[in-house]
Protein backbone atom coordinates (compact mmCIF):
# COMPACT_ATOMS: atom_id res chain seq x y z
CA UNK A 1 0.00 0.00 0.00
CA UNK A 2 1.40 3.30 -0.95
CA UNK A 3 2.00 6.01 1.62
CA UNK A 4 -0.45 8.26 -0.20
CA UNK A 5 -3.16 5.70 -0.04
CA UNK A 6 -2.39 5.01 3.63
CA UNK A 7 -2.57 8.74 4.44
CA UNK A 8 -5.92 8.98 2.66
CA UNK A 9 -7.30 6.00 4.59
CA UNK A 10 -6.07 7.48 7.86
CA UNK A 11 -7.81 10.78 7.08
CA UNK A 12 -11.06 9.00 6.27
CA UNK A 13 -10.76 6.93 9.45
CA UNK A 14 -10.08 10.05 11.54
CA UNK A 15 -13.10 11.79 10.04
CA UNK A 16 -15.29 8.75 10.76
CA UNK A 17 -14.06 8.54 14.36
CA UNK A 18 -14.64 12.24 14.97
CA UNK A 19 -18.12 12.09 13.40
CA UNK A 20 -19.09 9.10 15.54
CA UNK A 21 -17.96 10.75 18.76
CA UNK A 22 -20.15 11.63 21.71
CA UNK A 23 -22.77 14.24 21.19
CA UNK A 24 -23.04 16.57 24.14
CA UNK A 25 -26.50 18.00 24.34
CA UNK A 26 -26.98 21.14 26.38
CA UNK A 27 -29.25 20.75 29.41
CA UNK A 28 -32.86 21.66 28.71
CA UNK A 29 -33.68 25.28 29.35
CA UNK A 30 -36.12 25.73 32.21
CA UNK A 31 -39.56 26.62 31.00
CA UNK A 32 -40.70 29.99 32.22
CA UNK A 33 -43.57 29.74 34.64
CA UNK A 34 -46.70 31.53 33.56
CA UNK A 35 -47.15 34.76 35.45
CA UNK A 36 -50.29 35.00 37.52
CA UNK A 37 -51.48 38.55 37.74
CA UNK A 38 -53.82 39.60 40.48
CA UNK A 39 -55.77 42.78 39.96
CA UNK A 40 -54.39 45.66 41.97
CA UNK A 41 -56.33 46.45 45.11
CA UNK A 42 -58.96 49.08 44.49
CA UNK A 43 -57.81 52.53 45.35
CA UNK A 44 -60.06 54.13 47.89
CA UNK A 45 -60.58 57.80 47.39
CA UNK A 46 -62.70 59.66 49.89
CA UNK A 47 -65.13 61.87 48.01
CA UNK A 48 -66.87 64.52 50.04
CA UNK A 49 -69.46 66.74 48.40
CA UNK A 50 -70.58 69.97 50.05
CA UNK A 51 -74.21 69.60 49.00
CA UNK A 52 -76.66 66.70 48.96
CA UNK A 53 -76.95 64.59 45.82
CA UNK A 54 -80.01 64.93 43.57
CA UNK A 55 -82.81 62.37 43.93
CA UNK A 56 -81.85 58.84 42.84
CA UNK A 57 -81.40 58.37 39.12
CA UNK A 58 -84.52 56.94 37.52
CA UNK A 59 -83.56 54.23 35.10
CA UNK A 60 -85.42 51.47 33.35
CA UNK A 61 -84.24 48.26 34.93
CA UNK A 62 -83.22 45.64 32.36
CA UNK A 63 -84.74 42.16 32.61
CA UNK A 64 -82.94 39.79 35.01
CA UNK A 65 -79.79 38.17 33.68
CA UNK A 66 -78.70 34.82 35.17
CA UNK A 67 -75.35 35.04 36.94
CA UNK A 68 -75.43 38.85 37.18
CA UNK A 69 -76.82 41.56 39.42
CA UNK A 70 -77.75 45.04 38.22
CA UNK A 71 -75.68 47.78 39.88
CA UNK A 72 -77.93 50.84 39.93
CA UNK A 73 -76.86 54.15 38.48
CA UNK A 74 -75.69 56.85 40.87
CA UNK A 75 -74.57 60.47 41.10
CA UNK A 76 -70.81 61.17 41.01
CA UNK A 77 -69.37 64.43 42.33
CA UNK A 78 -66.85 65.89 39.85
CA UNK A 79 -65.59 68.63 42.15
CA UNK A 80 -68.17 71.24 41.06
CA UNK A 81 -71.42 69.39 40.48
CA UNK A 82 -73.08 65.99 40.39
CA UNK A 83 -72.85 63.93 37.20
CA UNK A 84 -75.03 60.89 36.51
CA UNK A 85 -73.38 57.49 36.07
CA UNK A 86 -75.40 54.76 34.33
CA UNK A 87 -76.02 51.39 35.94
CA UNK A 88 -74.17 48.27 34.83
CA UNK A 89 -74.10 44.50 35.29
CA UNK A 90 -71.90 42.91 37.98
CA UNK A 91 -70.99 39.22 37.86
CA UNK A 92 -72.52 37.40 40.85
CA UNK A 93 -70.03 36.28 43.47
CA UNK A 94 -71.25 33.22 45.38
CA UNK A 95 -71.36 33.83 49.13
CA UNK A 96 -71.44 37.62 48.71
CA UNK A 97 -74.08 40.29 48.29
CA UNK A 98 -73.76 43.53 46.38
CA UNK A 99 -74.09 46.88 48.19
CA UNK A 100 -75.00 49.58 45.67
CA UNK A 101 -73.08 52.87 45.44
CA UNK A 102 -74.61 55.50 47.68
CA UNK A 103 -74.05 58.77 49.52
CA UNK A 104 -74.01 59.17 53.32
CA UNK A 105 -74.36 62.43 55.20
CA UNK A 106 -71.85 63.24 57.94
CA UNK A 107 -70.90 66.39 59.79
CA UNK A 108 -68.40 67.53 57.13
CA UNK A 109 -70.57 66.88 54.07
CA UNK A 110 -71.81 64.05 51.89
CA UNK A 111 -69.53 60.98 51.61
CA UNK A 112 -69.64 58.65 48.61
CA UNK A 113 -69.55 54.88 49.13
CA UNK A 114 -68.64 52.88 46.01
CA UNK A 115 -70.53 49.69 45.15
CA UNK A 116 -68.87 46.70 46.85
CA UNK A 117 -69.36 42.99 47.45
CA UNK A 118 -69.65 41.96 51.11
CA UNK A 119 -69.87 38.56 52.81
CA UNK A 120 -73.37 37.26 53.29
Amino acid sequence: MSSRRLAGLLMVAAAAVSAAGCVVEPPPRPRPRPMVYAPPPPQVVEVIAPQPPPPPIEEVLPPPRPGYVWARGYWRWNGRRYVGVAGHWEVVRPGYRYVHPHWEQRGDGWHFRAGVWVNG
